[in-house]
Order: C-alpha cells, then structure tokens, then sequence
C-alpha cells in the first residue's frame, strides 16, 4: 500500500513509518524541514518537504495513496492556538478533497469531544468537525490519552524544586499513553479498511497524578516526591518563566483546569477501548529516570 503521513519524524510519525515500511508499504513522510530529508530517505521513506498550510503541496502530497495519517504539528508561536489547529484541519481537508483521499486515520485527542475549555485540544476538536464534513472520505479520529512523555518537561522542576506537580491535585484520574502505542494503532488502521466517520481512544495506562509522580520518583531514587496543586495563575507564571509563550501556556492552564474538573476523561470512561497499550506507567518511569540521569 502507498501512504502518506503527516508530523515528520517526530514521537508518533517515526515510529509510524518504521512499522508500515518494516511492513513492505510505501511511504512518503511530510516536513517543512529541509535538514531532515536525509534521515526521512534513510528510513526508506519519500520525503515531501513543505508546510502545512500550503494546500497546492499538500494536494500533492496526498494523491493517489491509499490512505493518509493527518495530524496538527505544534505551533507555540501561534497567538491563537485553536484558530491555528482549526485552520490547518481546514487546509488538510481542502487537500484531501482536491486530491480524491478516500482514507484518513486523523491524530485528535481524548477531550475533542468538547467544544472549548480544553486547551489546545479544542482546536482538535474543530478539526474532526471538519473532517465530519467530507464526503465519501472514510474519517477514523484517533483519540489518544495524555502523553507519558509531557512528563519530560518537568525534568528541571523535580530536580530544583523537589515536586511534581501542575493546576490539578494528586487524587485527579489521568489517562496515560505512550507514542509508541499510538503509533501501532495508527499502522493497525492505516492497513485495514474502514469506513464511515469514526473514534478510537488509545490509552496505555490509568492512574493518578500522585500515583505518577510515586512512580517517577521511585525511578529516580526519590520514593518521597510529592505532586503538588497550583493555582492556575502559578501554573501560568511557571510555564512562563519557563520560557512558554504567553498564549500557549494559557491554553495548556485551560487544559488542566478541564483535567482537575475530570470533564476531558469523561467520555473516554464510557467509551473505553478495549485494551490498553503496553508501556505501562512503570516501564514510562525507566525512560523518565534515563532523561532525569542524562
């Protein structure tokens, strides 16, 4: 089969390709990054070279494959984080219109069921309410839970402040998933026929932020670090003191205060999938402890 994917090399989009090519499947692979061309070939990939707002490129890029993985790459010098999420759901639509795809495995997020109060995610959500306009376009959204590897940007703040922690509390229910596992579902549709317009959740692990930082802690040979609540106006002022854009850490402050009200797992807890991905939050906290020691 010829496919083309979306998001460069980055966490999901790598090891998307590697499955499909290991598979025997062609596969272009989309960047606005002219340096990474090389490491896209060396993967037996096509590279595409343009930007997503482009719809002549994309256009191109999408014609004549059996089916496509869309999914929004991230944009924190956006001063509107939903309208530029929105908008580029827009232009993959009008591509993949004008270039006949008939199937797309779109990347959403658990939460896009909501219309706002999410964060970045309600740009998501914009995006398969455009997909949902197509016609004769098959639609599967993959709704993945939260990344096990957000936890990463923490590194510096469990090793000078001592905590764990962000604008919910440590009983607040996280549903956890690893790139990985995304990755494998994404490969699993993108190689079996589907029809219709459709969600699948995709998560690894649940537990709870205090659980997390127990786990990651132990990991690292701190059994005692606790995760901490902020006010959402110190959540704002740590992101950006961090070196966050003022917009971005707003929205991801959006995102907590939906995860503290347990509103975003809401309809992933009704719709859980039927099994849960491998890495599990144990096997996350040895990958967490490699970076923490690095």
């Amino acid at each position: 089969m010829n496919f083309t994917i979306t998001g460069s090399l980055g966490n999901i989009s790598k090891p998307l390709a590697e499955i499909l090519i290991a598979a025997g499947h062609q596969v272009t692979i989309i960047s606005s990054n002219e340096a990474k061309k090389k490491a896209i070939e060396e993967l037996g990939a096509i590279a595409a070279i343009g930007s997503v707002e482009d719809v002549a490129f994309l256009t191109k890029a999408f014609s004549g494959k059996d089916a496509i993985y869309t999914m929004v790459p991230p944009n924190f010098g956006a001063s509107d984080i939903r309208g530029f999420i929105s908008d580029t759901g827009k232009k993959y639509a009008e591509a993949i219109k004008a270039a006949g795809v008939k199937h797309v495995v779109n990347l959403s997020s658990i939460g896009a069921h909501l219309d706002g109060g999410t964060g970045p995610i309600a740009g998501l959500h914009d995006v398969e309410q455009t997909y949902s306009k197509l016609e004769d376009v098959a639609i599967k959204n993959l709704r993945p839970a939260y990344f096990y590897i957000n936890f990463l940007g923490n590194v510096d703040m469990v090793k000078h402040a001592g905590i764990l922690g962000s604008n919910y509390g440590a009983d607040t229910p996280l549903v956890l998933v690893h790139p990985n596992d995304i990755a494998a579902v994404a490969a699993e549709e993108l190689q079996q026929a589907f029809t219709g317009k459709s969600v699948r959740y995709i998560a690894s692990d649940e537990s709870t932020a205090g659980n997390v930082a127990s786990a990651l802690g132990a990991a690292i040979d701190k059994p005692e670090l606790p995760w901490v609540e902020f006010t959402d106006e110190d959540a704002l002022q740590g992101m950006m003191q961090a070196g966050l854009p003022e917009p971005m850490a707003k929205s991801y402050v959006e995102m907590g205060d939906a995860m503290r009200t347990r509103k975003l797992y809401e309809h992933y807890f009704n719709n859980k999938p039927s099994s849960l991905g491998k890495t599990k939050l144990e096997d996350f906290a040895k990958e967490f402890a490699q970076v923490y020691h690095a």
